[in-house]
This record gives C-alpha cells, sequence and structure tokens, in this order.
C-alpha cells in the first residue's frame, strides 16, 4: 500500500513539476504575438489616453504589437465581459478602474462577472483623487458653508455625475455630511462640468483633469480634495478631514486584470513590463498631468484593495438605495 501511494505521489508530484516547468517556458517566450490590450471606455478619454502610452512602451519591449481595443458601454461590463471570456493566456488584458471593478458589484445584482473571482489582478497602474467643485459664483467658501447651505435648502440642491463612481462618492458625502443633494446624472464629465458652470448643478466631486482648468480660471471653486493628505498638485486645497469630515477618504484607481486562470508566470511577466514602464520618466509625467499618481502595486496587495472597496461601496449603495437593475 504504501508503494502505491508513494507511485502516485511520484506520478503527481511529476506532472504538478512539469506543468510549472512548462507553464515558466510559456512565460520566458511570451509574447509570442500581438497582446490585446481592451479600453472599457471611448476613444481619447483619460483610461484610454493611458492605455496606449503603456501599450506603446510595452510593444516595444515585447516585440510585438500591443494593440489597444476600445469596447466602451454599459459602465464598462461589456468590456469586462468580453476579457472574461477571452482565454486565459495573456494575450488578452483588461486595463480598468474603479467603476466597472469595484462599483459595479455594489449597484449591480446581477453582473455577468466577478472583479475577482472572473479576473486576476495584474497591477495597480495608480491612483487619483477627487476635486469637491461648486461654481465661484456660489456663495459658499468651504464645504462647513456648504453643508450649511445645503441644510438651509434641502429640496434645492443637487450634483451632477456622470457615472456610478461619482453618484456613489456623493452619496457617501450626504451620508457622512447630512445632506440631501440629489443625483443630475450626465453622459460625460464634459457636460456636468457645463452643468456646473452654468448653475444648473450645486456641486461635483470629480476627477481633476476635467475640472482643473475651470478652478484655475477661478470658475469653479475646489472646496476639498478627498486624498488622505493635501496633494501635491493642489496644495491649497484641504482635504476633507481638514474640512471637517474624517472618516472622507476617497482616492480611486486603475489597473490592469487578465482572466482568471492565466498562469502565474505569465502574469508575473506582465507586472514585470507593466512595473518597467509606469517607471519611466517620461510615463509618469504623463501619468501625473492626467492626475494620476503611479504606484505598480503587485495584484495580491492591489486585489485586497479592490475587495475593500466592492464592500465599502456596496455599503453605501444599501444605504442610498442605489440599484442599476
Amino acid at each position: 500500500m504504501n508503494r502505491f501511494v508513494a507511485s502516485i505521489a511520484a506520478v503527481l508530484f511529476g506532472w504538478t513539476t512539469g506543468h510549472a516547468l512548462a507553464q515558466a517556458d510559456a512565460a520566458r517566450g511570451f509574447p509570442e504575438r500581438p497582446v490585446r490590450m481592451v479600453v472599457p471606455f471611448g476613444p481619447a478619454g483619460g483610461t484610454d489616453t493611458i492605455a496606449r502610452v503603456i501599450a506603446g512602451k510595452m510593444g516595444e519591449s515585447f516585440g510585438q504589437p500591443v494593440i489597444v481595443e476600445n469596447k466602451p458601454g454599459a459602465q464598462g461590463i461589456i468590456a469586462s465581459e468580453f476579457v472574461r471570456k477571452a482565454a486565459p493566456d495573456g494575450y488578452t488584458i483588461l486595463i480598468a478602474t474603479s467603476g466597472p471593478m469595484a462599483a459595479n458589484a455594489a449597484i449591480h445584482s446581477k453582473l455577468p462577472y466577478h472583479p475577482l473571482r472572473d479576473f486576476t489582478p495584474v497591477t495597480m497602474i495608480g491612483t487619483y483623487t477627487l476635486l469637491m467643485v461648486v461654481n465661484s459664483s456660489l456663495p459658499v467658501n468651504s464645504v462647513q458653508e456648504l453643508i450649511a447651505y445645503a441644510k438651509a435648502r434641502p429640496d434645492k440642491v443637487n450634483y451632477g455625475s456622470s457615472g456610478s463612481l461619482g453618484q456613489l462618492v456623493s452619496e457617501l458625502f450626504n451620508q457622512q455630511a447630512g445632506t440631501r443633494f440629489q443625483y443630475i446624472p450626465y453622459k460625460s464629465s464634459g457636460d456636468f462640468v457645463g452643468a456646473l458652470l452654468s448653475n444648473e448643478v450645486t456641486m461635483a466631486l470629480s476627477d481633476t483633469p476635467p475640472v482643473s482648468g475651470q478652478v484655475r480660471a477661478g470658475k469653479l471653486r475646489a472646496l476639498a480634495i478627498t486624498s488622505a493628505n493635501r496633494h501635491h498638485a493642489w496644495p491649497d486645497v484641504p482635504t476633507m478631514a481638514e474640512a471637517g469630515l474624517p472618516d472622507f477618504v476617497v482616492e480611486f484607481w486603475n489597473g490592469f486584470f487578465v482572466p482568471v486562470r492565466t498562469p502565474a508566470p505569465i502574469v508575473h511577466r506582465l507586472h514585470a513590463e507593466i512595473a518597467r514602464v509606469i517607471a519611466l520618466p517620461d510615463v509618469r509625467e504623463r501619468l501625473n498631468g492626467l492626475g494620476v499618481d503611479p504606484s505598480a502595486m503587485p495584484g495580491e496587495a492591489f486585489a485586497k484593495i479592490i475587495a475593500a472597496d466592492i464592500a465599502r461601496w456596496t455599503a453605501v449603495a444599501r444605504a442610498a438605495n442605489i440599484k442599476a437593475d
């Protein structure tokens, strides 16, 4: 019996060792053909720009083209589902933000994919913070003044957003500040910025690129930033904690994902290459210009952040009764 068990163990060990060696060999030869990088949003946006900057540098190193494909629609569900169904071989990768990979899980009860069960996080690209902005003509100069203004006009204040993430973070503000800002949806960040400029909405919590020009021109006023500490690009803007909401710290992120069961050596190969690209001075400068603080966080640590964000935004969505289906 012992001899039989030993023989079975030897076979299994041999298969496991052989399988691991085969995966390692595949990673050493990877990639042998073009790699497809899928973007869940349209061309010329922030995520698309990041994808094309990184794809170009990866292609130079790989000796194979890294082709960017835009598959916009359904808040990132179309692209995510496409990559979920792709072969788990490293040749189809998804670049996604907190929206498709955290917010969607919070608001969709029948989401056709799970961000962590159906995908392996490869690496974080970076984080970005949000600015709370109002029209400069609004008679408020701080978050506390905005809260007082809103509580005095509970049926007349609103906020603009072009996606579920903006809605969730604004509802988090409502919950922590005790306000009743009403949600006004817009198709794009440009639309809600236009609404702010025309006083159609009272305030917005926005990533920095869409509003930075109007803030610096004095047309919009930045009341606070959602990072834990003051941001190097906005040193004069207080954090939400400094503004009186100590638990209001929000940073969104973007990163790369591959279908689950992609061999670990290939995942590690992709992470190493993306980390190399993100560390390049010209790439870091470009990311900073898009409001992104670069961070090539490995997939294991990145997965923990995703799980925590899913739990956080699910709680906010339930409290605000936000449902997408």
